[in-house]
């Protein structure tokens, strides 16, 4: 599919959003329109008043560890970002702009219960070696962020800008990936972390999809 056809994909899907809706994102901003497994999705808010929480991100209290608080600056150089920002990162990723990924950094057992549309998924130990990552593929994930591997040195020249995100400001999936990244030596200024994650997406009635 062409540019052009993606384009014009997201104008016709848009166009059944015409109505105004009640709850928006943002003063001004109803919907944001990102493609999701090459066909395009609607993010928005659900109008429902009465709408509750999904179960799965209702419950206040986790053992910790391992499901400990998670700062907010989580490492220098690597931005903390909110639901705004991240909806920007969407448009711009399916309005074209092939130089930023989103990641959703937990299992697939979670995923399964749904994610942000527009997301990839990556689990953090498929970047861990000491949960049993293959260093090999490692490196092969790294070149698909656009990481160049020469006689065992590694390029980030062209790193694309990595936006990632978990279970939300209590899990330490999205963090393990980012400090693999970055103990690789992806640069921090090209990691975004996304820190309230789903949970916070849920709770704001945000749209999601599963696999």
């Amino acid at each position: 599919m062409t540019r052009s056809s993606i384009v014009f994909l997201l104008f016709l899907f848009s166009c059944r959003w015409a109505l105004a809706l009640e709850v928006n994102i943002a003063p001004g901003l109803e919907s944001v329109t990102v493609l999701h497994n090459g066909k395009p999705v609607v993010i928005q808010r659900n109008q429902d008043p009465e709408h509750r929480v999904n179960p799965d991100y209702a419950r206040t209290s986790r053992k910790c560890p391992p499901f400990c608080i998670q700062p907010i600056r989580l490492a220098p150089g690597v931005e903390t970002i909110g639901e705004l920002e991240m909806l920007d990162y969407l448009r711009r990723m399916s309005e074209g702009d092939d130089s930023i990924v989103v990641i959703d950094s937990r299992t697939p057992d979670w995923v399964a219960r749904g994610t942000i549309p527009g997301s990839i998924n990556l689990p953090w130990t498929r970047l861990n070696v000491s949960a049993g990552a293959d260093p090999f593929e490692i490196i092969e994930i790294l070149q698909g962020f656009g990481v160049e591997e020469n006689e065992g040195l590694l390029d980030f020249s062209h790193a694309k800008t990595l936006v990632l995100f978990c279970n939300g400001m209590w899990c330490g999936q999205s963090p393990n990936n980012i400090h693999a990244l970055l103990r690789y030596g992806y640069p921090a200024h090209k990691l975004k972390w996304y820190r309230g994650g789903m949970q916070d997406w849920e709770i704001l009635g945000l749209t999601t999809v599963k696999p």
